[in-house]
């Protein structure tokens, strides 16, 4: 299971899914219904994106879920968490959630390096510099930067 809200989907998620998959015979990705946050793409535009960017790895699938992650990974035979870390501060935060999961269902972390080409790379970064004119092409799949630009100029 590689959890995350994926708004949008980066270089740096796709390369710790891309890892995953070859460690799993299949790797879900859960993406988080967050009610209580807006995000810039819906979550069925996000399970699409996902779907799109995830389309080489044929044991890669998407699913959206809300409520606790070890019941979603229960509900979907999932024993395993895939997080990728990208510094200590990372590791502070994935570590208490990784205790309260094992204690809470016996669900795994495995944490994975960063590769250091994506180790300051997070969503919200990518909508910034989308949203004042840099280019993000680096960062995310073509296709995703387009719809970032295309989304970003409609607000």
């Amino acid at each position: 299971m590689c959890p995350g809200s994926f708004d949008p989907v980066t270089n740096g998620h796709l390369d710790i899914v891309g890892r995953a998959s070859r460690l799993f015979d299949e790797v879900i990705i859960g993406v988080l219904i967050n009610q209580s946050k807006t995000g810039l793409f819906t979550i069925e535009e996000r399970l699409d994106i996902l779907r799109e960017a995830t389309a080489p790895y044929d044991n890669v699938r998407v699913a959206s879920f809300h409520g606790l992650l070890v019941d979603f990974c229960k509900a979907q035979g999932a024993a395993v968490v895939v997080k990728g870390l990208r510094a200590v501060s990372d590791f502070d935060y994935e570590l208490q959630m990784a205790q309260m999961n094992i204690g809470l269902s016996g669900v795994e972390t495995l944490f994975m390096p960063t590769n250091p080409l994506y180790s300051f790379l997070s969503s919200s970064l990518v909508k910034d510099v989308v949203k004042w004119g840099g280019d993000a092409s680096a960062y995310v799949p073509d296709f995703v930067g387009e719809r970032l630009v295309a989304r970003l100029k409609q607000d």
